[in-house]
């Protein structure tokens, strides 16, 4: 099967991204240029320009409003927080009062792969739950999240309608296994297509990857997961402490 083409209607919407993003398009008040200005300026149909149009409104990117013009939309909420203490991105919004939703839910019972039965320390094709979700800020794609727990602590028929998208927290609730602490690694990562996809943004635009392992109290790791987060909308601090081996000692 050969490689699905671009149109040109997704190449303008691209094109019009590109110049969002960089602050080249909107004037003040976040006001693009009319139609016809902008199939001027990329030489495209007036059908083609709204198609492309349509997709970025979709996206949640722009705002159209009858009679005034087409508006950049405003900015996603900002979800600021320190790692020092391990929480949901629910728990995050909901301090900031911002409600947050699940969308595009799937589980699925199978066995762990080998890259994901050694970062569990669990037997190759020991059974797992995978969960994957987009969860949504105020309206606009902020995160995707994906689980992978042996399905001896979490199985699909535990995912009630009490599931709202954090499996920490279903965790917590529960009250078992009992959690000690988290290992984390954070580092920035392009969008593939298929996430990119997911988060209404263009492939390559540059995200915040979270990748973590959940330990018990008995040192046994019970979830493996991945966080995929906006940036924009979120700001992650650390507080770092002078620790005794830094102090300065005196002068004799």
């Amino acid at each position: 099967m050969g490689r699905k083409r671009t149109t040109l209607a997704q190449q303008v919407m691209q094109e019009l991204l590109a110049g969002i993003e960089a602050g080249d398009l909107a004037r003040e008040g976040g006001l693009l240029p009319s139609e016809a200005q902008l199939g001027q300026r990329y030489g495209v149909s007036r059908a083609t320009l709204r198609e492309a149009l349509a997709q970025l409104e979709l996206r949640g990117v722009i705002t159209r409003r009858q009679g005034v013009g087409t508006f950049v939309a405003p900015p996603p909420p900002l979800i600021e927080t320190g790692l020092e203490v391990l929480e949901s991105l629910e728990a995050m919004a909901q301090r900031i009062g911002l409600e947050t939703r699940m969308l595009d839910a799937v589980t699925q019972e199978r066995e762990a792969t080998r890259a994901e039965a050694d970062l569990l320390q669990v037997p190759p094709g020991t059974p797992i739950l995978a969960v994957d979700r987009v969860m949504v800020a105020d309206g606009s794609p902020v995160a995707y999240l994906v689980d992978v727990v042996p399905i001896a602590f979490l199985r699909r028929e535990d995912l009630d309608g009490s599931f709202s998208g954090s499996v920490l927290d279903l965790f917590l609730r529960r009250g078992e296994p009992a959690l000690s602490h988290s290992r984390a690694d954070i580092m920035a990562e392009r969008a593939t297509s298929p996430i990119a996809r997911k988060l209404s943004l263009r492939r390559g635009a540059t995200l915040l990857k979270l990748q973590a392992q959940l330990v018990a109290r008995d040192g046994r790791i019970v979830d493996y997961s991945l966080s995929y987060f906006v940036t924009g909308c979120f700001r992650f601090h650390v507080i770092r402490r002078i620790g005794p081996a830094s102090q300065f000692e005196p002068v004799a």
